[in-house]
């Protein structure tokens, strides 16, 4: 069945406990980037908040952002003293960005 030891002790221990094992599988893998660097959020913000516009139609609660995730970054290191081995990637800032509720794109013109 593939199984290895371990399991099937724990397996035997719950039926003869009664208690079911818990794994804490929600501790494993690689914490956000807000919870190793709890000021991001803020200062990304900071940066942020002169350069998003709403959505011209109201459909989301998303703000579109003229700056990339890259520029983001820049900006950290220039403005906010960051260094660029204690920052996340540029991929993980545009998830960043898109969990505090920007869009990295440029917002459509309504249409009259």
């Amino acid at each position: 069945m593939g199984w290895d030891r371990v399991s099937i002790q724990r397996g035997l221990e719950t039926l003869a406990t009664g208690v079911p094992y818990k794994d804490n599988y929600t501790a494993r893998g690689r914490k956000k980037c807000e919870e190793t660097l709890p000021h991001l959020a803020d200062d990304i913000r900071e940066l942020v908040d002169g350069q998003a516009q709403a959505d011209p139609k109201f459909q989301t609660q998303f703000q579109y952002l003229k700056m990339s995730a890259r520029a983001v970054r820049d900006a950290l290191i220039s403005e906010k003293g960051y260094s660029d081995e204690e920052l996340p990637s540029r991929q993980a800032i545009g998830r960043l960005l898109n969990r505090l509720g920007y869009r990295l794109r440029k917002p459509s013109k309504p249409n009259p």
